[in-house]
């Protein structure tokens, strides 16, 4: 790579300081949406009015909002700015905790969650980082704020418990509460601010592309995969608490020590299938194992529910599938949309993962107070099955990566020009020249093109 590619390539300080801060931003909140995750269900017993049914729509009432606002926050941040919208979103979800904080009854806990939903940031956040990251070093950012969601995910499993044990449900929501504020401080004095807005049509939806992408039915396919992954996710935790506790016999307080080795060796195990998926491009077989391993998790769990080794090892599979499936998705997202449309088949995946989130909760609330426990695993499974049959459809991916290119504002012509001339470099899969943004979204094979040639195309300051 020349001295040029090296350059361009490079993060400057202000890209690190804004991939860093606003993975600081997400992690903070998805941290108070998922603390409660393993221990709510336990808590919920003493809240007044409380049901089955209730108990899910309390866990999964956040994912409504969310899947209701955030395109529409998204959008809005493109008409006032980033940071408002962000600080509003994060003063929406100290609202919400402060509101189920302050509740005893189950009806209450519900209105708080679907407030901290409200707070609805992810495409606002995510805009904010392409404004702030050159095109050539925005995969990077994303990458830092991906894998800090996944962590503070983990995290929750483990510290829930713990805070529970120390300061209660209520003190738990009270502490998201101060972890959204920490989150609007990092924002007003951490996050660089943009030297201007702009759409970014790898990063956020656009009103144009939305038909396409819903057209589409391999992103459809994938849609349906993230909402029943979290539908799952959400209902096996109605009852995995209540499990642990009433027939492994496992304390409340104790249940930490669950979830630590599971969560350590799940993100361990995962990292050998990443490899062959995407170094040997076997995605499609480690795709459909994982979900044939999480319908597997949800029958283990009804096998071995009264063993500890047992159940912890079939909550194992359960994570190690969950993750690898959580990080494979949107990069069959990625590699399934036109270089173009990037952005807004990621928020249409993500609205179909909140929307995932609540059904969920209500579904596994309620199957829950009709079935009990078992009822709730065959549900999983019973998911899971439809979800692999549905799978078995996909084609094989591209295995062509976005990439993108600042060319400088171009004029039809000379856009038109420019797009061919790239279309025919080795390794150039697509290529979509926008000459009224400055930019050329091309999919590419990392394997064979020669990033040094595309950047020759860079009229991006260095």
């Amino acid at each position: 790579m020349n001295k040029k590619a090296q350059q361009l390539h490079r993060l400057t300080p202000t890209e690190i300081r804004a991939a860093f801060s606003l993975a600081g931003i997400f992690s903070l909140r998805m941290l108070g949406l998922f603390l409660i995750l393993p221990v709510f269900a336990i808590y919920a017993e003493q809240l007044a009015g409380v049901t089955p049914l209730l108990i899910g729509v309390a866990i999964g009432a956040y994912g409504l909002t969310q899947a209701m606002l955030q395109i529409p926050f998204g959008m809005l941040s493109d008409r006032i700015g980033r940071k408002p919208v962000i600080v509003g979103g994060l003063l929406l979800f100290t609202l919400g905790s402060v509101v189920a904080a302050g509740s005893d009854t189950i009806w209450g806990v519900i209105a708080g969650r679907a407030l901290q939903g409200s707070g609805a940031i992810a495409a606002a956040v995510m805009a904010l980082a392409a404004d702030l990251t050159r095109e050539q070093n925005r995969t990077k950012a994303m990458a830092v704020i991906g894998m800090s969601i996944g962590l503070a995910f983990a995290v929750s499993l483990v510290l829930g418990p713990l805070l529970n044990t120390w300061i209660g449900v209520s003190g738990i929501f009270w502490l998201t509460a101060a972890l959204a504020i920490a989150g609007i401080l990092v924002v007003i004095f951490l996050v660089p601010n943009p030297d201007r807005s702009s759409t970014h049509r790898d990063t956020s939806p656009v009103r144009d592309q939305f038909a396409r992408v819903l057209r589409n039915p391999d992103l459809l396919r994938l849609d349906l995969g993230i909402l029943l992954l979290h539908m799952m996710l959400t209902a096996v935790f109605i009852v995995v608490p209540v499990t642990l506790r009433d027939i492994t016999g496992i304390a409340v307080e104790s249940h930490w020590m669950v979830y630590l080795p599971v969560v350590l060796l799940a993100m361990i195990f995962m990292v050998p299938f990443i490899v062959i998926a995407e170094k040997r491009r076997k995605m499609r077989q480690v795709f459909l194992l994982a979900i044939s391993a999480i319908c597997l998790s949800q029958l283990g769990f009804i096998l071995f529910q009264a063993s500890i080794v047992g159940f912890t090892a079939a909550l194992l599979l359960f994570f190690t599938a969950f993750n690898l499936l959580e990080a494979s998705l949107p990069s069959l997202i990625s590699k399934m949309a036109q270089a173009e449309s990037k952005g807004t088949a990621m928020g249409v995946y993500s609205t179909s993962q909140f929307v995932g989130a609540f059904l969920g909760g209500m579904l596994g609330g309620w199957v829950y107070g009709q079935f009990h426990l078992v009822g709730v695993f065959l549900f999983g499974a019973g998911a899971s099955l439809l979800w692999l049959l549905v799978a078995s459809g996909m084609r094989q991916p591209s295995y062509l990566s976005s990439y993108l290119i600042h060319v400088g504002t171009l004029d039809p012509l000379t856009a038109q020009e420019l797009q061919m001339q790239l279309r025919e470099i080795p390794g150039v899969g697509e290529a979509v020249v926008m000459g009224q943004e400055g930019v050329a979204y091309l999919k590419v094979d990392t394997q064979s093109v020669d990033f040094a040639l595309l950047d020759e195309f860079s009229v991006a300051e260095t």
